[in-house]
């Protein structure tokens, strides 16, 4: 039988979600202090700046995460999710590749968030919020990747 809280999330499934977007998020702090490194140019130091920020923030998420999961009893994994090599380090890029990270993280919040919607407040409450912050990380790039005048 499945484990549960008391208000019936099934927590192998919520903590299996809760792996996956750990193991994602910690590809996430490899894949930005690489592409840090890789940045050339003269917009290189911000974007450089952005790029560790980003990598930090992802290190916070994870360690948010994996309390996550040691609260409902669980062990986090110590696996990280997949890193593609592309070669290709032009900033615009880095930058689809970037966008292209954030939204598949944002998919697996929204599926956390469907999980245990109506069920754990909490979970459901840090999951939105996890949310709303992969989706300004979404527009911020979108914005980054626009050519001036596009609007």
């Amino acid at each position: 039988m499945a484990k549960r809280t008391e208000n019936g999330v099934d927590v192998k499934s919520v903590v299996k979600i809760l792996n996956q977007l750990l193991e994602m998020e910690l590809a996430g702090v490899v894949r930005f202090n690489h592409y840090a490194l890789m940045v050339f140019g003269h917009a290189r130091i911000p974007i450089v700046s952005w790029l560790r920020q980003e990598a930090t923030e992802s290190m916070g998420h994870a360690q948010k995460i994996g309390e996550w999961i040691t609260a409902l009893g669980e062990h986090p994994s110590l696996k990280i999710g997949p890193l593609l090599e592309t070669h290709r380090h032009a900033i615009d890029d880095i930058l689809k590749e970037v966008f292209d990270h954030e939204g598949e993280g944002l998919a697996v919040y929204r599926e956390l968030l469907a999980t245990v919607e109506g069920r754990d407040v909490a979970l459901e409450e840090f999951a939105r919020e996890m949310i709303a912050l992969e989706t300004q990380h979404l527009h911020e790039v979108e914005k980054m990747l626009r050519r001036p005048g596009a609007i």
